[in-house]
């Protein structure tokens, strides 16, 4: 006999994420790629936001070409935009890789002969070629552009990737003439150097296609983008408990905290098990109508302590804003802008 379950019930975590402040991302990197047109990154699960909620958003804002790093990521892409204008960054691995890509029609982007030769093996067709021009991470050296093998591609996108981008490096203006370089050596109908810094260092870095990632979703990785970049997502958790202290009384593991006077405290239901890690700890806020209220101990790993003495009006059951903005949470944590995006964790819906 089947027993019907009940309904689930609302989780005490969510992600509160801002469509209007994606969409005005993507078209302010757009324009700012001048005549290239901008891309999406909407790898990881669109960096931790949501391919479900990013990608559509991201299409109706007018982006037509979408990279993920695995295979596994295509899936969820393909309910949301078309096959041809999917490209998978890591390449194919394996034949079944490459059968993976034939029968759903997305791009594999090629980074070496080995994977060059299982595409021509299985009859290939349009695919992306990476070249290395000094990360030394993915990609072909520039040597290999002249092996038949290569030639014998049919490239739709070339692309490099930048290594320093965010900073004032010169190996930003070597990596972009080794990039013109291999333009000159291997046929293709477009080509793509810059990430979101890279944007911002000028049209001798856009090429046909731009693929911002970390700025659509709110993080500021250079100066020239502060401003312009808008935060898209906030987490935001229920207050489970609210608690009186007296003066002297101890909060969470290891007593770290020391309440001085009388407080009055609450207990989120948000710990590292969520992304909120315990560098956290001590220094975090969070905020009920702009009001501060700062994390307490240490974090634990589904729970954080929080002041309310400036929020008396909070009750159990209702719900909190983390400060989240990305450069400030990036300075005040140590973390990168990426993984804070990055490790926020499944329990919060998506």
């Amino acid at each position: 006999m089947v027993t019907m379950q009940p309904e689930l019930p609302p989780a005490a975590l969510r992600l509160k994420r801002d469509a209007n402040a994606l969409t005005a991302n993507w078209r302010a990197l757009d324009r700012l790629s001048g005549s290239a047109r901008a891309g999406a990154a909407v790898k990881a699960d669109a960096y931790g936001v949501g391919v479900d909620f990013a990608a559509p958003v991201l299409r109706e804002a007018g982006c037509e070409d979408f990279f993920v790093a695995h295979w596994a990521e295509v899936s969820a892409l393909l309910s949301h935009v078309p096959a041809d204008r999917v490209s998978v960054l890591h390449g194919p691995l394996s034949a079944l890789d490459v059968r993976f890509a034939l029968a759903t029609g997305v791009k594999p982007v090629i980074n070496s002969l080995y994977q060059a030769a299982l595409w021509r093996d299985a009859g290939g067709g349009a695919c992306d070629v990476m070249v290395d021009t000094g990360i030394n991470r993915l990609g072909l050296a520039l040597a290999d552009l002249a092996d038949p093998l290569v030639q014998g591609l049919d490239v739709d996108l070339l692309h490099s990737h930048l290594a320093s981008a965010d900073e004032d490096s010169p190996l930003n203006q070597l990596q972009c003439q080794r990039w013109n370089d291999a333009r000159g050596l291997l046929p293709h109908r477009r080509a793509s150097l810059a990430n979101s810094a890279g944007i911002a260092l000028g049209a001798n870095y856009h090429g046909d296609l731009t693929r911002p990632g970390l700025a659509l979703y709110g993080g500021v990785p250079c100066p020239a983008l502060a401003g312009t970049i808008a935060q898209v997502v906030t987490p935001q958790a229920a207050l489970m408990q609210v608690r009186e202290l007296q003066a002297g009384e101890t909060v969470g593991y290891n007593a770290t905290f020391t309440a001085p006077v009388p407080m009055r405290v609450g207990v989120v239901c948000l710990g590292y098990a969520d992304g909120y890690l315990r560098c956290w700890s001590g220094k975090g806020h969070f905020r009920h109508n702009g009001l501060p209220l700062p994390v307490l101990g240490r974090v634990s790993m589904d729970m954080t302590i929080i002041d309310l003495s400036t929020a008396h009006q909070l009750r159990e059951g209702d719900w909190v804003d983390a400060d989240y903005a990305l450069v400030d949470a990036a300075a005040e944590t140590g973390l990168s802008q990426y993984e804070l995006l990055t490790l926020l964790g499944r329990r919060f819906p998506r």
